[in-house]
């Protein structure tokens, strides 16, 4: 492959629902180009962006793969992007660095949730709407273009109509040339025809709406056109390359991937009329080919025989290998060895990278996906890619208890490709969380994890850190005596615990006449610090607790720290027992995002599960709903909003306060937790 300048380049961003054929029509465009001999299937599993042993395995997109088309003397960069919710954050990292998108729909689904939500994100990203599955049972492509119409505030608007649906499409009519064109299955061979008469209402009547679309783009023209002069063709393609590059109307193709039928007319808008590198927002008011160099990185990839692959796109300025760049992120300089183009999951390597384009290099040593690399002289600072936050946790641990070690090392490769997923060690309950975007994120997280890193793992439901703690003031003693040969042992204390509101634990001594020693002060405190690890409840760790010392006795020989702190020790197992103890349970902030017509039903659905609705505001054409929901009532939160929404809720989470559990509740789960320790 060829460097190109930045004029020749296309970066364009394939997105839509899971299934409407993204994958396939990647397939046609590299068959249509000559790069492939053959047009893989995602059913055969034999497909250039669908490599991964996951992605064959499901038969579905996981992974963003870079597979550039040499068409018409430019390179078109698109990305093939997943469209299933559990993995929107490779969307997210790939909306960075095109210029455009193709929204792909199903001709037979229409408008589904994944089309919407990437529409509404990515707002400002111009837009070129392609139909698919134009052959398939129950097609229809003006109820799909209707749907778009009623869903977006866009100006929607058809380049080309169908001829026939179902079993009979055939064709489409360019409503530019005026021509009709059929399309051999599967060969992407064409030949002109006239228009079918039937067809000609439709035809002229959004013709007149391409020309509106067009003129509006334009002052000039929409001048003439307000005039009732009539526009020339040239004129109408001016209008509307100007108003797909800066996302004022969305053109509206359609065909058959699978098929390979009516794929080049889609090819040659993306060439003559899609956004060019240099309107990209990043590089407003920037000279890209003489400032200094600048790249962001979108996304890497962990391989445990390659090394690190990182994919980004040059901004400003031009890349060569063998040459120093600095990451300014990190303050860190990193080698550049070969600059890599990648088709899928082939490499090459190229002499040169102009600004706009995208590429990837190997075995960089502090780079991670968000980081800019620039020039050490004059570096700067991309604004960081806002991914969504994981919001599903689960416990893993290793099939093998020696692996421990690996598998710490295992996520922390996986997390270098994966930013949409958190580990943490839990130090209070001893398990490594897991948190990810949903269920089938987290199987390939495992399945990753034993594939690539030879540790299997298996998932364990995760302990909620419950806490302890007392409702009244008691004041107890405890007594240590011991008799053995030689000294013996003595600690003796009285001490007042009650409930504390300021703070974890507080303790203050109040001592008259000497009865306990101030030199066996700090072993009394430190001997009730331990015993706060474990509650007489079901052995949680205790809090709120305010400790007094205020008499004891004290044996001149046999007094020791050791015998005071053990004195202390059994003290606070006494008032533990006597001062009502109760389970506490960790309350967490919730705030859900929505559209308005699932407020209800949400709403209904925190009663379930305790929670406590705070307030509501609205953003934009959703719901924000402000609540409070204990962290146990949370833990399959991920699945049961995208099951009430049908995947268009999303929330977030932080902790916010320790509440008692309620008598019933408190039973059960210290009735489980005993079991589970015996």
């Amino acid at each position: 492959m060829k460097v190109y300048p930045t004029s020749q380049i296309r970066n364009i961003a394939l997105v839509g629902h899971g299934g409407t054929g993204k994958t396939s029509l990647v397939e046609a465009m590299l068959f249509n180009t000559g790069a492939t001999k053959r047009m893989g299937k995602v059913d055969d599993g034999n497909t250039v962006s669908d490599f991964s042993p996951e992605e064959v395995k499901r038969k579905i997109t996981i992974n963003t793969s870079l597979v550039p088309c040499e068409y018409r003397d430019h390179k078109l960069n698109f990305l093939d992007t997943p469209g299933y919710s559990d993995f929107y954050f490779e969307v997210v990292g790939t909306m960075r660095v095109v210029d455009s998108m193709v929204m792909v729909l199903a001709a037979t689904a229409g408008v589904e949730v994944q089309t919407e939500i990437i529409w509404e994100d990515f707002a400002d990203i111009p837009k070129i709407a392609f139909i698919n599955k134009m052959d398939r049972e129950n097609a229809d492509f003006y109820k799909v273009l209707n749907e778009m119409k009623e869903t977006f505030s866009d100006i929607i608007v058809p380049f080309q109509l169908p001829i026939g649906a179902e079993d009979n499409f055939k064709g489409v009519v360019d409503l530019i040339k005026m021509k009709a064109y059929i399309y051999e299955k599967g060969s992407g061979k064409v030949t002109e025809e006239e228009i079918p008469a039937d067809m000609m209402d439709d035809v002229e009547s959004y013709k007149e709406q391409l020309v509106e679309a067009a003129a509006e783009a334009n002052d000039d023209l929409l001048t003439k056109y307000l005039e009732g002069e009539e526009l020339t063709n040239d004129e109408i393609l001016q209008g509307i390359k100007e108003a797909a590059a800066k996302g004022s109307a969305v053109f509206v193709f359609c065909g058959s991937a699978l098929n390979n039928m009516a794929i080049s007319p889609l090819m040659d808008f993306c060439v003559d009329c899609a956004a060019t590198p240099d309107s990209n927002p990043v590089v407003d008011g920037k000279d890209m080919q003489n400032d200094p160099l600048s790249a962001q990185v979108f996304k890497t990839i962990a391989d445990p025989y390659i090394g690190r692959l990182t994919m980004f796109r040059l901004f400003t300025g031009k890349m060569k290998p063998d040459s120093v760049l600095y990451n300014a992120n990190k303050e860190k300089d990193e080698k550049i060895a070969q600059i890599l183009i990648m088709t899928g999951k082939e490499q090459h390597a190229v002499s040169e990278l102009h600004a706009g384009d995208i590429a990837a290099v190997a075995k960089l040593a502090a780079t991670t996906t968000g980081d800019t690399l620039t020039a050490k002289a004059n570096p700067s600072i991309l604004d960081p890619i806002d991914f969504p936050h994981p919001t599903l946790s689960m416990a893993i641990e290793p099939k093998s208890k020696g692996d421990e070690d690996k598998l710490s090392g295992a996520i922390q490769r996986l997390r270098e490709e994966d930013p949409a997923i958190t580990v943490e060690k839990n130090a209070e309950t001893k398990q490594t969380i897991l948190t990810t975007m949903g269920d089938t994120h987290a199987d390939i997280i495992m399945e990753k994890l034993s594939r690539k890193f030879g540790v299997d793992v298996v998932a364990k439901e995760m302990r909620i850190p419950f806490r302890e703690t007392i409702r009244t003031t008691v004041e107890v003693e405890g007594k240590h005596k011991k008799q053995s040969g030689g000294h013996g042992q003595y600690g003796h204390v009285w001490v007042k615990f009650e409930p504390y509101a300021d703070g974890e634990f507080a303790f203050e001594e109040n001592v008259f006449g000497g009865s306990v020693p101030r030199q066996y002060f700090p072993a009394v405190e430190k001997g009730l610090v331990e015993a706060l690890e474990e509650g007489v409840l079901a052995g949680y760790p205790v809090t709120n607790v305010k400790a007094t010392l205020y008499d004891g006795s004290y044996h001149s020989v046999d007094s020791s720290e050791m015998a005071f702190k053990t004195a202390a020790r059994l003290a606070f197992k006494k008032g533990m027992e006597t001062a009502k103890p109760v389970l506490l349970e960790p309350v967490m902030n919730v705030e859900i995002e929505v559209p308005d017509q699932y407020m209800g039903d949400i709403i209904g659905d925190l009663n379930t599960k305790r929670g406590r609705v705070l307030g509501m505001e609205p953003a934009g054409k959703r719901q924000v709903i402000k609540a409070q929901v204990p962290l146990v009532e949370m833990a399959r939160y991920t699945i049961d909003l995208k099951s009430i929404t049908q995947g268009r809720g999303k929330f977030d989470m932080e902790f916010s306060h320790y509440e008692e559990v309620p008598g019933q509740i408190a039973e059960k789960i210290i009735e489980k937790t005993l079991q589970e320790r015996e």
